[in-house]
């Protein structure tokens, strides 16, 4: 079974696990997944075809094993769902998650926001004190907080990024603001009020990985003539494409298989040498030999094409570091899990 079911990503066994549930079964599931992931799931479910009998019955028979090794009988829950948690979203992510869960706090006015369009948050926060903006964006994942960094006014982009970069949890006074925020514009969006571990350099990074690069050096040079220091700590801890060089050869191998050929080609035009090798290393000899052949019949391509596709390619490997499946080392040697 598990060869059956082997040639397909995780999205893709998700998608065909919940084709063969019914339409009423599948919606019940996607409704406790967030956005990103019914976003992946349901473009995979709508492209997938010419799957067959054998590799249905592999990937449900996959399912059932994995459900029959892993119980929350018999230890204790809250351990079984923090493990499971973290397994799923990462260290970091999982346990902010799990945090909000078992202490009761209440952000359904912050989720909210994330099934929402990134100029529509935008007009929400984009009048409020700089504050409020760097503590909504912390709480967004980084893609879409960066979406939304783009439709704030110009002149407070620099101010909203530092501020993410230095926040170091949110106060109760801070959080009742943003409460009270959320409440003007959803319903039922209060709650307990405690303190939470959003933001910080490494949050301000992430998000700024995610800007169009030709903004992403004009936010830079602003937050670097305002705080020199700060800035630099952030260029440091941000993932750029010739990064891939330190990741580990399993976690090159696990992003090739999520990547498209034609985006991968046009991305190494204007990668380092060390970068091709690397990636060159963990194909197989065949298919190295086919890569380099379609990077020299390729012609030339526009500096903003490669930034691009460097840009997709480095979100996909972003997405698959939260989920635990691969490793990335920034500049500054620290992790992105």
């Amino acid at each position: 079974m598990a060869e059956a079911s082997g040639k397909f990503s995780g999205t893709e066994r998700a998608a065909i696990f919940l084709l063969s549930l019914g339409e009423r079964e599948a919606a019940q599931v996607l409704k406790h997944m967030g956005p990103k992931e019914v976003q992946r799931v349901g473009t995979a479910m709508a492209t997938l075809t010419n799957v067959s009998k054998e590799q249905v019955a592999g990937v449900l028979g996959d399912f059932a094993d994995s459900v029959g090794n892993q119980t929350a009988l018999g230890i204790g829950t809250e351990e079984y769902i923090r493990s499971v948690m973290i397994d799923a979203l990462g260290k970091e992510k999982g346990t902010n998650l799990i945090d909000r869960i078992l202490l009761g706090r209440d952000t359904k006015g912050l989720e909210a926001l994330k099934w929402m369009d990134a100029r529509a948050v935008a007009e929400i926060v984009g009048h409020e004190h700089p504050q409020i903006m760097a503590i909504v964006l912390s709480y967004l994942d980084s893609d879409q907080a960066a979406e939304v960094l783009g439709f704030l006014p110009e002149g407070v982009v620099a101010d909203v990024l530092m501020r993410i970069a230095m926040l170091d949890g949110i106060q109760p006074a801070a959080l009742q603001e943003l409460d009270e925020i959320m409440e003007r514009h959803f319903s039922g969006a209060g709650g307990n009020v405690q303190s939470s571990r959003v933001g910080g350099i490494k949050a301000a990074a992430n998000i700024l990985n995610f800007v169009d690069s030709s903004r992403e050096g004009e936010i830079m040079d602003l937050v670097k003539d305002i705080d020199g220091e700060l800035g630099q700590r952030i260029q440091e801890l941000m993932f750029v494409f010739d990064n891939l060089i330190d990741v580990a050869d399993t976690g090159i191998q696990a992003l090739l298989r999520e990547i498209s050929s034609d985006n991968l080609i046009i991305a190494l035009k204007g990668a380092d040498q060390a970068v091709r090798d690397k990636i060159f290393r963990n194909m197989s000899k065949r298919a190295a030999e086919m890569l380099r052949d379609d990077l020299e019949a390729k012609g030339p391509v526009r500096l903003s094409e490669v930034e691009i596709a460097q840009k997709e390619i480095l979100a996909v490997a972003r997405r698959m570091a939260e989920a635990g499946d691969i490793a990335l080392g920034g500049k500054g040697g620290d992790e992105f899990v």
